[in-house]
């Protein structure tokens, strides 16, 4: 699927692996950067579904947000604008990397 970042200090984070807003280790850099290849080799909604542990789901809050998870702490929320009717294929818009405690 496309994926564009909505936040600009999260696109700094993939681009250049720093950002002073997001302070984070490496180990969960990295799976930043794997989730976001992932979004990017997505085919469609079903690939992401198919991948357990990064824990896709649709937020609760509004209608076209979903989060995945980067690890125990960290998901990143993003927003996805669908261009079928299916509603499987669309455009996802990285939103934010934000704190998640608890499963």
């Amino acid at each position: 699927m496309e994926v564009e970042f909505e936040n600009r200090k999260l696109l700094d984070l993939y681009e250049k692996g720093t950002s002073k807003k997001y302070c984070l280790y490496k180990r969960v850099l990295k799976k930043f950067f794997m989730r976001v290849q992932q979004l990017e080799a997505a085919k469609d909604i079903h690939d992401l579904w198919k991948t357990p542990s990064i824990k896709f789901e649709k937020m609760k809050s509004a209608k076209c947000l979903y989060s995945l998870r980067i690890d125990k702490t960290y998901r990143l929320e993003i927003e996805i604008m669908f261009t079928n009717e299916e509603k499987t294929i669309g455009k996802v818009y990285i939103k934010e990397l934000s704190k998640h405690y608890g499963d």
